[in-house]
C-alpha cells in the first residue's frame, strides 16, 4: 500500500473520551449496524446508553461513532491523528488494524483503564499556560496529561493532589477549572498497571501497512511504519497527549484542512484555537456529513 502524499488531502482526526453525545448511536445504527452488533457482543451490552457513566462503555461507543462517520466516506488523507482513544480509530481508518481487531482492543483498553485507578480523575484548566501548569503539577505530584490548545491544559492525578494543584493554578491566573467526564487519572503513571495486559493483546493483533501517516500522541512525530504502532499504543495509555504539537506537526505535512470524524466537535474547537485560519470540517451525524461533503470533496480548498 502506498502512502498518500497529496497536499490537497486533509488531515483526519478522531476524538477521545469526553466527546460522547446522546445522538452518536444513531449514526452507528444507520451507517455501521454490523459494527454496532459486534460492539454489543464484545462489551456484553449496548454501551451507548451508559457512555457517560463509565470508561468501559464510553470508549467502545465513541470508537464506533467515529468509524461510522469514516465508513460513510472512506476519505483519502495526507495524515491522521487521534486524541487518546481516537488513535485506535485513526489506525483502523488507516487500514493498519482491521476494525474488528481494533474494536476488541478498544473494549479491553476501556475495561483495563477503568479498573486501573479508583482514586484519580482529570481537570481541564482554562487560561493557564502549559509551562505554568507543568511547574505546579510537578510540585503537587500530578501530571500534565493533555496539552490541548493554547490556554487549555488538562491535569491528571489523585483527587486530593488535584485539589491542591487547582488552588495554586487559580492563584496564577487559571480562569476556569472543569472536571472532565472520566473515572480515573488517564495519561498519568496511574495507568501503567493497564499497560502489560494491553500490550499482550496488541502483540497478537495483525498490523498492516499504513494508508496515511500517523501523528502519534506520545511524541507528536510522523510515523509511517506499522512496526512502530504496538509500542506507541501501549505507551500512550500512561503518557501525556501532546495535542498542540501533534496538530502543528500535522499542519506541517502540508494539508490545508482538518476533518474530525466522531461525536461532537471537541477536536474541531481545539484546532481553531491552535490554527485559527485553517479550514475545518466535522462528521458526527447525517446532518454534518452533508454539510462537510463540499470540503471533503475538495470544493473548499
Amino acid at each position: 500500500m502506498t502512502l498518500i502524499t497529496d497536499p490537497a488531502a486533509p488531515v483526519v482526526l478522531f476524538p477521545g473520551q469526553g466527546s460522547q453525545t446522546p445522538e452518536m448511536r444513531d449514526l452507528v445504527a444507520e451507517r455501521a449496524p454490523d459494527l454496532l452488533e459486534r460492539c454489543v457482543a464484545l462489551v456484553g451490552e449496548d454501551p451507548f446508553p451508559r457512555a457517560s457513566d463509565s470508561t468501559r462503555f464510553a470508549q467502545p461507543a465513541i470508537f464506533c461513532a467515529s468509524l461510522a462517520g469514516w465508513d460513510a466516506l472512506d476519505l483519502d488523507a495526507v495524515a491522521g491523528a487521534g486524541h487518546s482513544l481516537g488513535e485506535l480509530a485513526a489506525l483502523a481508518a488507516a487500514g493498519v488494524i482491521e476494525r474488528d481487531d481494533a474494536l476488541r482492543l478498544v473494549v479491553l483498553r476501556g475495561r483495563l483503564m477503568a479498573d486501573a485507578d479508583q482514586v484519580g480523575t482529570m481537570l481541564a484548566l482554562i487560561g493557564a499556560t502549559e509551562d505554568e501548569t507543568r511547574a505546579i503539577a510537578e510540585a503537587a505530584e500530578v501530571t500534565v496529561a493533555n496539552d490541548n490548545a493554547p490556554g487549555q491544559v488538562v491535569i491528571s492525578g489523585p483527587r486530593s493532589e488535584l485539589a491542591h494543584a487547582t488552588d495554586e493554578l487559580k492563584s496564577i491566573g487559571a480562569k476556569r477549572v472543569i472536571p472532565l467526564r472520566v473515572s480515573a487519572a488517564f495519561h498519568s503513571p496511574a495507568m501503567q498497571e493497564a499497560a502489560p495486559r494491553l500490550r499482550e493483546a496488541i502483540d497478537v493483533t495483525p498490523f498492516s501497512a499504513l494508508r496515511y501517516r500517523l501523528i502519534a500522541n506520545v511524541d507528536a512525530r510522523v510515523h509511517e511504519h506499522a512496526r512502530e504502532m504496538p509500542a506507541l499504543l501501549e505507551k500512550q495509555v500512561w503518557s501525556p497527549v501532546q495535542w498542540v504539537a501533534s496538530v502543528e506537526r500535522s499542519h506541517g505535512e502540508g494539508a490545508s484542512a482538518f476533518v474530525e470524524f466522531g461525536p461532537g466537535t471537541v477536536l474541531t474547537g481545539l484546532i481553531k484555537r491552535i490554527l485559527p485560519n485553517i479550514v475545518t470540517g466535522n462528521v458526527s451525524d447525517e446532518g454534518t456529513l452533508r454539510q462537510s461533503l463540499p470540503l471533503l470533496k475538495g470544493d473548499a480548498r
